[in-house]
């Protein structure tokens, strides 16, 4: 929800219901016509620019935000793909509205992917929660404006209108997923589909996959051998979509 400044809001004088009332495009609204005599005299719009950042009314956030919760971790919603771009604009805008004692960190939740395309090997960052950006903070009317006017965020993960934390042992599977030592590896086929063995005796054989062990990082792929299929087990990185 906008977030809109009280030093902006004109009063304006009471309607009859079935009045429409217009403001002019370019011109300011007077609230007593006594003030001025001519109703083009120049009257500025906008208020002068503060020398330092300042809050603007937490007007329109949840009423039953804490003045001061304790630090925990929230989970903000933005478009998939712009998780760096989420991350960028809020540390710029913790750092310009001086909020480093109430938002403490923003991670996006990644793992090192071993992928196989066109016969080689490479490893990928994976982001683990695509849309999904952690921020660890202290949550308050003020660092909530902050976070939720964020550009890109589209809102707090939560029941109903409050953002929810974190478990701890939510986050601990996730920062033990992003610690792992040993890479995932990304599988592009699935089982009935034709693949091509890349390594091995049977380099270069095709064949149709007839199961897919995730645990064990093994494929069976059905190879026909002197006339008749034969079941052959393998590597995820053995094989590649035919």
């Amino acid at each position: 929800m906008d977030v809109q400044d009280p030093e902006k809001q004109f009063s304006q004088e009471p309607v009859e219901p079935d009045e429409v009332y217009v403001n002019p495009p370019d011109e300011p609204v007077l609230t007593d016509s006594s003030e001025t005599e001519d109703a083009h005299a120049s009257v500025p719009t906008e208020s002068p620019v503060a020398a330092e950042p300042v809050l603007p009314s937490t007007l329109g956030a949840p009423v039953d935000l804490p003045a001061d919760g304790a630090p925990a971790w929230y989970v903000i919603h933005c478009y998939s793909g712009y998780e760096n771009k989420v991350r960028h604009n809020l540390e710029q805008r913790i750092e310009t509205m001086g909020m480093k004692d109430k938002i403490f960190d923003v991670v996006i939740p990644t793992q090192e992917e071993i992928e196989v395309r066109d016969g080689k090997r490479r490893t990928v960052e994976r982001h683990i929660f695509p849309g999904y950006v952690l921020v660890n903070m202290a949550l308050s009317e003020e660092s909530w404006y902050v976070v939720r006017n964020t550009p890109g965020v589209t809102g707090f993960v939560g029941m109903g209108n409050s953002p929810t934390p974190l478990r701890p042992e939510e986050v601990n599977q996730i920062i033990k997923r992003m610690e792992a030592e040993a890479p995932t590896v990304k599988v592009t086929y699935k089982v009935g589909e034709r693949v091509r063995i890349i390594d091995g005796p049977f380099n270069d054989f095709r064949g149709n996959v007839a199961e897919i062990d995730m645990e064990r990082t093994k494929v069976r792929v059905m190879v026909n051998f002197f006339g008749r299929e034969t079941p052959v087990e393998l590597d995820f990185l053995q094989v590649e979509k035919a």
